[in-house]
């Protein structure tokens, strides 16, 4: 070109019209550099499938492509906005666009540095996490896990902690390059923290294994020594259900006595105060409580079967000596039904040895209330047991009584009846009395009972009622002499049928 055609465009495009066509053909040819730029990073993208791999590794659908490809737009949008302003002339509006740009551009290697550090660290979080999954799926991890505490497979689990593990440490990395101090020194003395404390986690995952190892071993040979003795047969014939495998259940206790101090010590070796102190004094305290709750446990199955095996001999002795006839001799069959009083007897043993048993164990657990409770409870139970003798031995006396005097020569049915019931209710408010229920009420109704008769009669005798209560006497009397008089005419013993017998000949009683 020639020289003077070249200061004839300059001076062109440096006049007023100049500047404005030239500041649109920078406006123009910078957009659709931004459009080029702008496709060309999409299409590129889209060829590494950047969307898919991110969205696979996160679970989460992200456009990528779409983000970046505007990005680049715009980056190279605006530097054609700046220049077209800067053609112009309008120094005061290019400024900020040129600054802001110029930023950007020394931005960029950083910004390239922190990019490439994210990819590798991508890439290598990847590879950790294919590399622990596939070194997992070889073991029998997921299976013993499944088996042993019933949990869903973990390798899955451990490699995705893995994976973000290192994401994370990529992040400080990448914050770090991009001078993001705000966010790149919590999260680095967080990440700092976390190393220091992988020793103190190593040491005590070390030392709970050891223990869970130790307790399994220990609890099988437990469990095939236990077997070996034919215990679960014994247990079997005194009427424990086979559900109830007694190797399995010692094996078990062993495992628990075993793993609870190594748990200890492994939450010890972890060092955190605010956990291992409050687990470490639960675990201490369970380890001081389990001999008084073995010995409270032990104290309640031997008191049941040594009772049992007593309280059947009992029963055994009772139905010898035709106690279960008791009963229906008293007339109170009725009241006990289809029980018999061997039955009783037994269950009474059992169950009042079995509240001795409960306060024992309860002294040794350090229940002071429940064994309180319980020994009133016994207490208040011999009450009752004492009152309702008291009760079977007055029924049984008032039934004799009455029976005696309806028998007697001058004896009736009514006054035998009368009888009957006075002593009934003396020994009611006795049985009651001794059971402790409501003795006040019970002594004011047994007076109160006493009094209106006494003040009945002597009303009746006192106070113009002579007459009709000297009548209904004289009743009662002749019913007693007419009574008093059938039981002589025609007896109903034996003794009296063989002294009529013996008196008249049969000659005589046939005429």
């Amino acid at each position: 070109m020639h020289p003077n055609s070249f200061m004839v465009f300059n001076h062109y495009m440096t006049s007023p019209i100049g500047s404005v066509v030239g500041a649109i053909l920078i406006f123009l040819v910078g957009y659709f550099a931004a459009l080029i730029f702008g496709s060309l990073t999409k299409k590129a993208l889209t060829k590494i499938n950047l969307n898919q791999k991110m969205n696979t590794q996160t679970g989460k659908n992200y456009d990528l492509h779409s983000l970046l490809s505007k990005i680049v737009f715009w980056f190279v949008f605006v530097i054609a906005i700046s220049a077209a302003l800067n053609q112009l002339n309008l120094a005061t509006i290019s400024a900020p666009f040129a600054n802001m740009v110029n930023q950007v551009l020394l931005f960029v290697p950083n910004l390239l540095a922190a990019a490439a550090v994210g990819v590798i660290g991508w890439v290598v979080a990847i590879v950790a996490k294919n590399a622990t999954l596939a070194g997992l799926s070889k073991t029998t991890l997921d299976e013993k896990l499944a088996q042993e505490a019933s949990v869903k497979p973990m390798s899955g689990t451990i490699a995705d902690m893995v994976y973000w593990l290192i994401l994370l440490v990529v992040l400080t990395m990448v914050l770090g390059r991009l001078g993001l101090n705000g966010l790149f020194t919590p999260l680095t003395n967080m990440i700092d923290k976390m190393f220091a404390f992988v020793p103190n986690i190593f040491t005590a995952g070390v030392i709970f294994f050891i223990g869970f190892v130790v307790a399994k071993i220990v609890k099988g040979i437990v469990y095939n020594l236990v077997g070996s003795l034919n215990i679960q047969a014994l247990a079997t014939r005194v009427g424990i259900s086979e559900k109830n495998s007694l190797p399995n259940i010692a094996g078990s206790l062993v495992f628990l006595f075993i793993i609870v101090p190594f748990t200890i010590a492994a939450l010890d070796a972890l060092k955190v105060e605010a956990i291992s102190r409050p687990a470490t004094n639960m675990l201490n305290k369970i380890m001081s409580a389990l001999p008084n709750v073995f010995t409270a446990a032990a104290i309640l199955v031997v008191t049941y079967f040594v009772v049992r095996m007593v309280a059947d001999i009992i029963k055994g002795l009772l139905q010898n000596t035709q106690v279960d006839a008791l009963p229906a001799k008293l007339g109170v069959q009725e009241a006990l039904g289809e029980q018999k009083v061997s039955g009783l007897v037994r269950g009474g043993i059992i169950f009042f040895a079995m509240l001795f048993a409960t306060v024992a164990a309860a002294d040794v657990l350090g229940f002071v209330q429940i064994s309180d409770i319980v020994t009133s409870f016994i207490h208040f139970g011999g009450q009752i047991i004492l009152g309702a003798v008291i009760l079977v031995i007055g029924f049984w006396l008032a039934g004799i009584v009455a029976g005696v005097i309806e028998r007697s020569q001058q004896g009736s049915k009514c006054l035998a009846n009368i009888v009957r019931t006075l002593i009934i209710g003396l020994v009611l408010a006795m049985g009651l009395k001794a059971m402790g229920i409501a003795d006040s009420i019970v002594n004011l109704a047994f007076g109160l009972t006493l009094g209106s008769v006494a003040v009945a009669l002597a009303l009746a005798f006192g106070l113009g009622g002579r007459e009709a209560a000297a009548r209904y006497l004289a009743r009662m009397q002749d019913k007693l002499e007419a009574e008093s008089d059938n039981k002589i005419i025609l007896p109903t013993n034996e003794t009296t049928k063989t002294e009529v017998s013996s008196t008249f000949d049969t000659d005589d009683l046939k005429k």
